[in-house]
């Protein structure tokens, strides 16, 4: 029998895409008109990086050359006051700050977007603060001003 003139095969307007397993290619979970999902290691990514630029700003001088880093969970043995949240390496210029334990062992009063943001800002201002020996208030007083 022959082919049919406007076969997949031959017709150029329509091009078959296939994986190895013989399905059709597939889009986003989300689908073409929803943004993409935003995940607990892009969040907790965004605020810890957003949180180091703002005090880059406001301390330029002393945290030039400081380099933020985000780790699984701290090596070693908890120590005795518990499990790190951070680690700061002055010799190394450097805040290592875990995801894992400031995501999964925080108390919240009210565990929602905000409140995870508010935590995990927090965490960055108390490692940045022992890092330069300040108060983490002193870090950015005109952040929690309001006029």
């Amino acid at each position: 029998m022959p082919a049919h003139p406007r076969s997949s095969r031959t017709d150029p307007r329509r091009a078959v895409r296939h994986d190895r397993h013989g399905r059709s290619g597939r889009s986003s979970v989300t689908g073409p008109h929803l943004p993409p999902l935003r995940g607990r290691i892009d969040f907790f990514d965004l605020i810890v990086g957003s949180t180091a630029d703002f005090l880059r700003g406001m301390w330029p001088d002393e945290l030039q050359d400081v380099s933020f880093e985000i780790g699984g969970m701290p090596l070693g043995e908890p120590a005795a006051g518990g499990i790190r949240r951070w680690d700061t390496l002055q010799n190394e210029r450097r805040i290592i700050l875990y995801r894992v334990p400031i995501q999964r062992l925080a108390r919240l009063h009210v565990n929602d977007e905000i409140h995870r943001q508010m935590y995990i800002e927090s965490c960055v201002f108390r490692a940045t603060a022992e890092y330069l020996d300040r108060d983490p208030w002193d870090l950015g007083p005109e952040r929690f001003r309001f006029l």
